[in-house]
């Protein structure tokens, strides 16, 4: 995969971009790559820094560099919207269900009523 746009930092071997934690060697296709999401799990990112060929000190920098980029989130604090103070106007709800066609011809000659088809694709 090739690296993303946004590039916060170079190293030898791994860069900080947009996307996470990328190797700089595209010939990996992002094999070792980290995700933003994954970038504070421990377990991932360890198994990471064990693979054959990797650059610790690069990598180490690489983790320090992106955790301090993009903090955790903490995961069990749900968002609660507060409509109030956004500036939120409540509407009545209306039903999504179409109303029903009129189609009245009465007492109407047929020929001065306007033409129209249904096309077929």
């Amino acid at each position: 995969m090739a690296l993303h746009r946004d590039i916060f930092w170079v190293g030898r071997q791994w860069a900080v971009t947009g996307a996470g934690i990328q190797a700089v060697d595209q010939r990996l296709r992002g094999v070792l790559d980290i995700d933003i999401a994954r970038l504070w799990d421990d377990t991932h990112v360890q198994s990471r820094r064990a693979k054959p060929g990797v650059n610790i000190e690069d990598f180490d920098k690489a983790v320090a560099v992106a955790r301090e980029r993009f903090p955790e989130t903490p995961a069990s604090a749900p968002f609660v919207a507060q409509p109030k103070a956004l500036g939120v106007i409540e509407t009545p709800v209306v039903s999504p269900v179409m109303p029903a066609m009129n189609l009245r011809a009465e007492g109407k000659l047929a020929r001065f009523l306007p033409q129209w088809r249904v096309r077929r694709q």
